[in-house]
């Protein structure tokens, strides 16, 4: 963890951050970082101040969110929630939460994942999946978005057909595949209406980033 961003960071819950942050990122992955766990934070703080929910089980899902990596290119991806949620049931268990509280937090770590497809059904749940999701789109999605690429060696684009007319879509070869494979699907799933206010706007910003893209190529 940089010692720039410590447990402070995570006001009003700097104890439970305290607890969780040494299990919060288990990769090298800069797009899962300590840093997206913080840009996840305080969207799912501010969607929680809308929204409402248990401010500590919210924070202990998106601490513990990402506890166990695996790469986007893997063929275990589908189960990187589940694997997480048992992860971090057995650190909650350690730290003496009830079953309840566990339960719920592992629920919410279950379902944020879009590659999981699981629907999440708790408000706590529905918080972290659009804090989640808002960091995969806006600038820092882009930016996201051509890191992961470069990290499974993709292609910026097909030049010869970059917008994919005349062939199916490839964001695994390509990376400006995964704006309409995924990214621009994104804000139409969002669970909260503090949620879909932030998506439209970051939305937007994709969208206008993806035609200035295809205006320069």
């Amino acid at each position: 963890m940089p010692e720039t961003l410590t447990a402070t960071a995570f006001a009003p819950f700097e104890a439970l951050a305290a607890q969780l942050l040494p299990y919060a990122v288990d990769t090298d992955d800069g797009s899962h970082d300590i840093a997206h766990i913080h840009r996840v934070f305080r969207n799912a703080m501010r969607i929680h101040a809308s929204e409402g929910g248990i401010g500590e089980v919210l924070a202990a899902a998106v601490l513990l969110h990402d506890c166990v990596a695996v790469e986007k290119d893997s063929p275990l991806r589908a189960q990187a929630s589940r694997l997480a949620a048992e992860k971090a049931s057995g650190i909650l268990a350690g730290l003496g939460w009830n079953d309840t509280r566990i339960a719920a937090v592992s629920h919410a770590v279950l379902t944020h994942s879009f590659s999981a497809n699981i629907a999440p059904e708790s408000t706590e749940a529905k918080i972290l999946q659009d804090a989640d999701r808002l960091d995969a789109i806006g600038m820092v999605g882009v930016a996201r978005c051509f890191y992961i690429a470069g990290r499974m060696s993709s292609g910026l684009y097909d030049p010869a057909d970059p917008e994919a007319r005349d062939r199916p879509l490839d964001d695994r070869r390509f990376a400006i595949d995964h704006f309409p494979a995924k990214l621009l699907k994104l804000s139409d799933g969002f669970q909260t209406a503090a949620g879909r206010d932030l998506a439209t706007e970051r939305h937007e910003r994709l969208t206008h980033f993806l035609s200035l893209f295809h205006d320069e190529i």
